[in-house]
């Protein structure tokens, strides 16, 4: 599973399945804790972690999401910019 960005001990990662692995998600890892997250209605589909870190992946991917949409589509990996 490709590493799309880290930041604060945050890692972000996308799967690229078929189709059948939808909605479009990103998968956040903090610790222990992981989420799948729909990065296009913010909802966690899956997992928890803390506020804080949850705050921060919501507004990374508020940031990024086109960037996301045209990943998960393309299925062309590529980094992103982490959030400063």
């Amino acid at each position: 599973m490709p590493v799309l960005s880290r930041f604060y001990g945050i890692i972000i990662r996308m799967y690229f399945l078929q189709s059948e692995h939808n909605p479009p998600h990103i998968h956040a890892l903090y610790n222990e804790d992981v989420a799948a997250i729909d990065f296009m209605t913010d909802k966690v589909l899956e997992g928890h972690l803390p506020p804080k870190a949850m705050s921060m992946v919501l507004e990374w991917i508020d940031l990024h999401r086109d960037e996301l949409q045209q990943i998960w589509k393309t299925q062309e990996f590529r980094n992103i910019p982490p959030l400063e």
